[in-house]
């Protein structure tokens, strides 16, 4: 049997002193210590589940290759998220074709857990950091296409609840089990809350994508999505994404959401491929973008600034900045057992209880992470930079 002595965070609690114990990479036991741990220990928890993520680490999931794709992938995976949906963006159905094929294989290797579409059935009046170009209406036989040809490994998809078709589109995810994302809209809460109801009716899990974000603000007299889901996911019928970077959103505002649906909040990275990377030039899609000071923008020819392209972020680093505000415990809800919630991962990810994988993050006192084990291995990493080994 292998063991971690030092503090524990669960979905329950948080153990100032503690040893987790796993046989076959499966958790035997979690037994608490007396006293605290010594002020050197580090602390583990459950691996982070991240439901929308670009890229990172120069690596581009839209647009990259295979090696480009992995070193995503394990760019993350060194950080702590060993959880990951590997997100596209708009695209024609060759464009989108070709990298699902490529990310097919990162999931039949355990490098990914699956495939998130954004795109590209969204409102071209709320694009963000889509490409104007590839938006299109709903194309129900184009979603059941790519779901095909990615063998059941696309696990979510991103569509604009006003979108042509846009039951169709749900009657396809019911089809396949894929989870039905709501975003990129410019649609009314009526408009919405049908969709949300014919999703009910047909078994199928809905999500919000970055709530907030590319969609109407909430306005006290017209409450629009924002609103719409917020309400759904009160009442148990929806689950909604925050960027909690402080950049995508106000420290407040992300604070509001986990107040008003705690068990239905979802942390996600939108990480583009800049993040882990220093300032400069990077593409999303198609799109030139530019970093300056971490902030991801749409490079524009004029004077004013480019909509805000993806994130920089870590789920690692949302973590600490959530956790700082709320504690270790709220903050592990958030980056992770929400999420796994959402996936149907209960009794595989985001938490750590005896039966369940040990599959876990290790984090010194200033949020760094240093370790990180997925079914009881340790994955190999740069110990120095953080950096995944390719």
């Amino acid at each position: 049997m292998d063991e971690f002595i030092g503090r524990v965070v669960t979905a329950q609690h948080e153990y100032p002193h503690a040893r987790l114990t796993w046989a076959d990479g499966v958790i035997v036991a979690l037994e608490e210590l007396p006293g605290s741990a010594p002020r050197e220990a580090a602390t583990a928890v459950p691996g982070f589940v991240d439901v929308h993520n670009h890229g990172g680490y120069r690596g581009a999931f839209p647009t990259g290759d295979v090696q480009d794709c992995l070193r995503a992938a394990r760019f993350h995976r060194a950080h702590g998220t060993t959880t990951l949906l590997a997100s596209l963006v708009s695209g024609t159905q060759p464009e989108l074709t070709r990298q699902v094929n490529i990310l097919r294989e990162l999931v039949e290797q355990g490098e990914i857990h699956g495939i998130h579409l954004e795109g590209p059935f969204l409102s071209p009046a709320r694009c963000g950091a889509q490409a104007p170009d590839r938006i299109q209406p709903g194309d129900p036989a184009m979603l059941r296409g790519l779901i095909e040809a990615s063998r059941g490994t696309i696990r979510q998809v991103t569509f604009a609840p006003e979108t042509r078709r846009a039951r169709e589109l749900v009657d396809v995810c019911a089809e396949y089990g894929v989870v039905a994302s709501l975003g990129h809209t410019q649609a009314s809460g009526e408009c919405v809350r049908e969709i949300l109801g014919h999703a009910r009716a047909r078994g199928v899990t809905v999500s919000a994508t970055h709530l907030f974000n590319a969609m109407p603000p909430l306005h006290h007299r017209d409450p629009g999505p924002v609103a719409a889901l917020l309400e759904a996911a009160a009442r148990r019928e929806a689950w909604v994404e925050v960027i909690a970077d402080g950049v995508h959103l106000h420290d407040a505002t992300v604070d509001l959401v986990a107040a008003a649906v705690p068990t239905r909040a979802v942390a996600v990275t939108d990480a583009m491929e800049a993040a882990g990377m220093p300032d400069g030039e990077y593409r999303l899609g198609p799109l030139r973008v530019e970093v300056c000071a971490s902030v991801a923008r749409l490079r524009t020819e004029g004077a004013g600034q480019g909509a805000i392209a993806g994130g920089t972020s870590t789920l690692a680093q949302q973590f600490w900045r959530y956790r700082r505000r709320h504690g270790a415990v709220a903050a592990v809800r958030l980056t992770s057992t929400n999420a796994a919630r959402l996936l149907g991962l209960a009794e595989e990810a985001g938490d750590l209880r005896p039966g369940m994988p040990a599959t876990f993050a290790v984090m010194d006192d200033r949020g760094e992470i240093t370790g990180v084990w997925h079914r009881g291995v340790r994955d190999g990493k740069n110990e120095d930079r953080q950096e995944p080994i390719i």
